[in-house]
């Protein structure tokens, strides 16, 4: 059985639980790390020297980073569902797991950390914060109203998972934001799945 450290208010844990889920792997989930337990122990540095979770604990060793983590888990479980096997096919998938964590995330780290986590920024970090934000989830919108169900084509893949905890935080967040029907439909459509309902949480952005 595999082990999931990190506490579940993490958006990049519930990226791995969901994960998991979806590929109805055995796991135990260890919250405590990152929350009662610190995550500059020793204990925990041996596993991740970076001190931050998630970690995913297996019998060949530890493995960290978020999209790392869920990567692994679609191919231990031969989910080519969640991630191709063929080259161009899981391509299509991680260009916008590689959006998601190296353009979408740094837009909104002043504006959350502010307006949710209540951490001093200045108003116009916040502000531009904001404004960066709201443009690339305008663009995830104009891609969601030209394509089909999920974000690549018919095929609920991993790119889902993490777009898809990425939307909630940013409904979630106290701001002024543009009208988007096709995300708002999006998430309907993913929480119809059962790992969904079950690791995303309706009040934790």
């Amino acid at each position: 059985m595999f082990r999931i450290l990190g506490r579940r208010s993490s958006i990049n844990v519930r990226k791995v639980l969901w994960t998991a889920a979806e590929c109805g792997v055995p796991f135990a989930h260890e919250e405590e790390w990152g929350s009662e337990r610190s995550l500059q122990t020793a204990e925990f540095l041996a596993l991740n020297p970076n001190g931050m979770v998630p970690v995913l604990v297996t019998e060949q060793g530890a493995l960290w980073e978020s999209n790392a983590i869920c990567r692994f888990l679609a191919r231990h479980a031969r989910r080519a569902d969640l991630l191709p096997d063929e080259p161009f096919g899981a391509a299509e998938v991680e260009k916008w797991m590689d959006w998601q964590a190296a353009e979408l995330n740094p837009s909104w780290a002043a504006a959350f950390t502010a307006l949710v986590r209540q951490q001093p920024r200045a108003p116009g970090q916040i502000q531009q914060s904001i404004e960066n934000w709201n443009r690339l989830m305008t663009r995830l919108e104009q891609h969601l109203a030209q394509s089909a169900s999920f974000v690549v084509g018919d095929t609920f893949t991993l790119a889902d998972i993490v777009l898809g905890l990425s939307l909630q935080r940013w409904l979630l967040t106290p701001m002024a934001r543009p009208s988007t029907p096709a995300l708002l439909a999006y998430r309907a459509r993913l929480l119809e799945r059962p790992a969904a309902r079950a690791w995303v949480d309706p009040l934790v952005p």
